[in-house]
């Protein structure tokens, strides 16, 4: 049985292949390879307490950016 070529997927059909397919350990790597490639996270320092969010404004923008719907479709038109 042949694999499907991982490099040419994209990240969701990459990421439903590796949670379809758990014990696939050459697609678990290959995913785990493009998250740190793409690397869009934003690094801090355990927090101490909740109020500590507020030190980091350009997390908490991250996250409402990340947070809104994406309705590309209807953008399209």
């Amino acid at each position: 049985m042949s694999q499907p070529n991982f490099q040419v997927m994209n990240h969701k059909e990459l990421h439903a292949y590796v949670l379809a397919h758990r014990d696939n350990q050459e697609a678990f790597y290959t995913y785990v390879d493009r998250l740190h490639a793409e690397a869009d996270w934003i690094e801090m320092p355990p927090l101490q307490s909740a109020e500590d969010l507020e030190n980091y404004p350009e997390f908490l923008e991250h996250l409402r950016k990340s947070s809104e719907p994406c309705d590309k479709e209807s953008s399209v038109e």
